[in-house]
């Protein structure tokens, strides 16, 4: 699959809590072969999938089995530790979409682990349409509780729009284009591109191309004011952490999978992902 990793940067590990943002397709299946990710592990995050087309299938070891799709979020809470698998279903023709992570807050990062799905309302904001997934927008807000206060929402703006929206000041934000091209704050950002608003702003102002709608994730919160350590699928305080968590895992995969930390592993699995090497260097933390 054609995959944009588009946080962290060299420059940028975190946006408020967010941590990591894979941007990927759209892709036809029967070329890519479409997502095929066995079961594999998470510790000190909650996973973000967000769909633009094609559809999902989710199994964790919570017992939880579901279905991603376009417009909808499925946010899953490790804390501890969870193990999950994610495969594009025999339907999906075309798959395209974002994966994010969110760094739990050290008071939080130890939480039983959890599985949420939510289907927003789109709603009309100003010409926009506008999915508010995670947080509140122009007094729309998610039900979804977060460990930390948080903006996730989708913006359909069309060709030449311009929109001004009103955000905590408190908040530093990025803006994912997706389609199109826009403006925010005056940055010029295409498909693909990242741009970073940091806190202090009162409106966020975002201008479509003159050419074509433009469609967007804007992604926010309060920074996170915490370092993390984040190595293959954990995110940590320290390297000994890391260790932990890897040795851990390869222990429960050798044991058939009904460890302690990650959870009995669904049935339906018959193969689960091994742990790469560390690197021969101690990880440092970063944000």
């Amino acid at each position: 699959m054609t995959v944009r990793r588009t946080l962290p940067q060299r420059d940028r590990s975190l946006i408020g809590a967010w941590c990591f943002l894979d941007h990927y397709g759209p892709d036809r299946v029967v070329d890519s072969g479409g997502m095929l990710v066995p079961g594999h592990p998470h510790t000190g995050l909650a996973t973000v999938s967000w769909l633009f087309q094609g559809t999902i299938e989710h199994r964790d070891t919570t017992g939880m089995h579901a279905w991603v799709r376009p417009g909808e979020l499925n946010l899953m809470t490790a804390g501890r530790g969870i193990a999950h698998a994610e495969y594009s279903t025999p339907d999906t023709t075309v798959l395209h979409g974002a994966q994010l992570w969110l760094a739990l807050p050290d008071r939080a990062r130890f939480t039983d682990p959890d599985f949420i799905n939510y289907a927003p309302v789109p709603f009309d904001l100003d010409g926009a349409r506008s999915l508010v997934f995670l947080g509140e927008l122009a007094g729309v807000s998610s039900p979804v509780a977060t460990h930390s206060p948080l903006l996730g929402a989708e913006l359909t703006l069309r060709q030449g729009q311009i929109l001004e929206l009103a955000v905590p000041v408190e908040f530093e934000h990025g803006v994912l284009v997706d389609s199109g091209a826009v403006r925010v704050n005056g940055q010029p950002a295409t498909a693909a591109e990242l741009a970073y608003c940091p806190p202090g702003a009162r409106t966020l102002r975002l201008e479509a191309g003159p050419d074509a709608p433009a469609r967007l994730l804007l992604l926010g919160g309060e920074p996170l004011g915490e370092q993390i350590v984040m190595w293959w699928n954990f995110v940590a305080r320290t390297h000994e952490e890391i260790v932990e968590f890897r040795t851990d895992w390869e222990r429960e995969r050798a044991e058939g999978g009904v460890g302690a930390r990650y959870g009995r592993f669904p049935d339906a699995w018959s193969f689960t992902l091994g742990a790469p090497e560390l690197p021969n260097v101690r990880l440092r933390p970063r944000g």
